[in-house]
């Protein structure tokens, strides 16, 4: 039996695909063995929302030939998406292969496998009109299911590299997608969050069709407990988008409402659809209607033509929002992206500073609003036994605070109450509530 192993970087599309091709592989009888060992086949799926992933990249593919120096090496994603040429001539790639026709990743491997020269099978992406369906039944040590619902992005925005290797976007048919949910629930997956590049762009390809009816079908889904969403634009939480949510008991109060920069001209700079005004409309309209939602965030500190006022007025506002929890980057130009030919860059240490002032902030407001819970009582989704402490598992609330309780026996994926006892660092420890 052939032996495939797989790795990937980057975001939790990335992941999804992942799922989606070793469910392949494995419907064709092949083993699927970890990364850091012997395999015939090693696929990696690449990441190039910086140029940090580029180089993270060769060196998972190199890696590779540490473990099977014949070993047919496959690299497939973003980063090859945008430099096909480059990863094909990295030593031991044999097929590349884009953001496209994963869903016949099999026949491109098999076919590959039998030639002597390499492979380069990546299409034009801005010519893909059709989303490419792959859909999963089951993940493999997981208890919460990413479910991918659309792909590719018309925002471009200036310092984001997405659009190009992922194309224009195109939406996930319902059908599929709830066919897909119900074979995820038939397995026992109790949390679904709902991925994509862009979500909130869901259905504008298709007819009569939004984000909020995939999310109002989803819900009326038995045995699935609870809905997520991934990084969401705070445009498409518009207040009849909220009224609609606000009445859907599934729904997790936990946000990912992207910012990127608490200053207006920042974010025209980075061409952000949005202003600090309408961001903070959005934010206090969740919390009237979520008491205890959770909004989490990213930030970019350093954007090209930052100058220290802006980021005042940046590090005033997140002040002011308090958000759960924050992804901080500092801004690395990405070649191919107009930000990166932006005059006024901003240097290293500049960067760290502003870095570093951020991360204060995000600490102290994490800390706030994991102290509200203490003593309360919330549901929590287990989802692993830690690997340095037996008989501890580690679990989400709806609201995304990570909380760690211990049982006797194992409690992977039940929802179950805890009462929340004690912070720690970033998480809460907690202790099972017998019913």
């Amino acid at each position: 039996m052939e032996k495939v192993a797989f790795y990937t970087l980057g975001c939790k599309v990335n992941q999804y695909e992942t799922e989606a091709m070793i469910e392949s592989f494995e419907e064709k009888g092949y083993e699927i063995v970890d990364y850091n060992s012997y395999s015939n086949i090693y696929i990696i799926n690449t990441c190039t929302v910086t140029n940090m992933g580029d180089r993270k990249s060769r060196q998972v593919i190199r890696r590779a030939l540490e473990y099977n120096r014949d070993a047919f090496i496959a690299v497939v994603g973003c980063y090859s998406q945008i430099a096909p040429k480059e990863v094909l001539d990295i030593e031991g790639v044999k097929l590349v292969l884009g953001t496209n026709n994963r869903n016949k990743i099999v026949e491109l491997v098999e076919e590959a496998m039998g030639k002597d020269v390499k492979t380069n099978a990546v299409t034009d992406i801005k010519k893909v009109d059709k989303f490419e369906d792959m859909n999963i039944n089951q993940y493999k040590k997981r208890t919460r299911a990413f479910v991918k619902i659309q792909d590719g992005c018309n925002q471009y925005c200036s310092y984001c590299i997405i659009p190009f290797a992922r194309g224009h976007i195109r939406s996930k048919d319902m059908d599929s997608i709830l066919s897909e949910i119900e074979g995820l629930a038939r397995n026992n997956f109790l949390e679904i969050i709902l991925t994509g590049i862009h979500i909130g762009s869901y259905g504008r390809d298709l007819k009569n069709v939004e984000l909020i009816d995939v999310i109002e079908k989803v819900h009326e889904i038995n045995g699935i407990k609870r809905i997520r969403m991934s990084s969401i634009e705070p445009k498409t939480l518009t207040k009849d988008f909220i009224y609609r949510i606000s009445k859907l008991d599934k729904i997790c109060r936990h946000f990912h409402l992207s910012l990127q920069s608490g200053c207006d001209e920042t974010l025209k700079r980075m061409n952000r659809r949005y202003t600090v005004e309408e961001y903070r409309d959005v934010v206090n309209n969740l919390r009237k209607t979520f008491d205890d939602v959770g909004i989490t965030t990213d930030i970019i500190v350093g954007f090209p033509g930052e100058t220290d006022e802006e980021f005042l007025q940046t590090l005033k506002f997140i002040d002011e929002i308090s958000f759960s929890s924050m992804h901080i980057f500092k801004y690395s130009p990405r070649k191919g992206t107009r930000a990166s030919e932006f005059p006024n860059q901003v240097n290293a240490k500049d960067k760290e500073e502003r870095s570093k002032l951020v991360s204060q902030i995000a600490k102290k407001n994490e800390e706030k609003f994991l102290q509200r819970f203490i003593s309360k009582d919330l549901e929590v989704l287990f989802e692993q036994e830690l690997k340095k402490k037996k008989g501890f598992y580690e679990g989400l609330t709806h609201n995304y605070i990570k909380v760690i309780a211990e049982s006797e026996k194992s409690i992977n994926g039940k929802l179950l109450n805890v009462k929340l006892v004690e912070m720690k660092n970033n998480h809460i420890l907690g202790k099972l509530v017998k019913e």
